[in-house]
């Protein structure tokens, strides 16, 4: 659900890549016997891990301990599949929804709400579009529907950033 990865140029993900730094997460895993992911480390929530919740970075951490609870409940390739479907979502809302500023919005809403909810906005949106419709319009249908599903469920759509000192 990276803005990052939908970008023309793609992107190599966490690890790096030429010209990309991994981030810490990864650094972290290849100190720890190299775990594929975080629950599966013996430190598991770690300090390190839960300083970085306070706030977000271009892609949001706010339910980062709860998604990697679900992941080791659910186990790996329930949990791959249910992001595959947001996934799937998220590209259609870029392909046709977005005005040229909304891709941050749009990773934002289906990383953050379930993904009953996500389906379920996806429908209302689908329903409601016309050919007559411009892409601003599209846009501006496909969030208010996501912010009002949000308010619905008490979540926040916005990324908490650091503040600058």
């Amino acid at each position: 659900m990276c803005p990052i990865h939908h970008m023309e140029d793609g992107c190599p993900g966490c690890g790096g890549g030429e010209g990309h730094q991994p981030c810490a997460v990864i650094r972290c895993s290849q100190q720890h016997s190299g775990v594929e992911y975080c629950f599966l480390c013996e430190e598991y929530p770690c300090q390190r891990l839960r300083d970085s919740l306070e706030f977000d970075s271009f892609l949001t951490h706010q339910h980062m301990l709860r998604d990697l609870d679900r992941a080791q409940k659910m186990g790996m390739e329930t949990y791959l599949e249910e992001l595959g479907e947001k996934t799937a979502i998220l590209e259609k809302l870029l392909a046709g929804y977005n005005d040229g500023r909304r891709k941050s919005f749009f990773c934002l809403a289906v990383n953050l709400l379930e993904l009953s909810d996500c389906q379920e906005v996806w429908e209302e949106i689908s329903s409601q579009t016309t050919g007559a419709q411009s892409p601003k319009e599209r846009a501006a249908l496909a969030v208010r529907l996501f912010r009002e599903r949000a308010d619905e469920r008490g979540v926040e759509l916005k990324l908490h950033k650091k503040p600058k000192k």
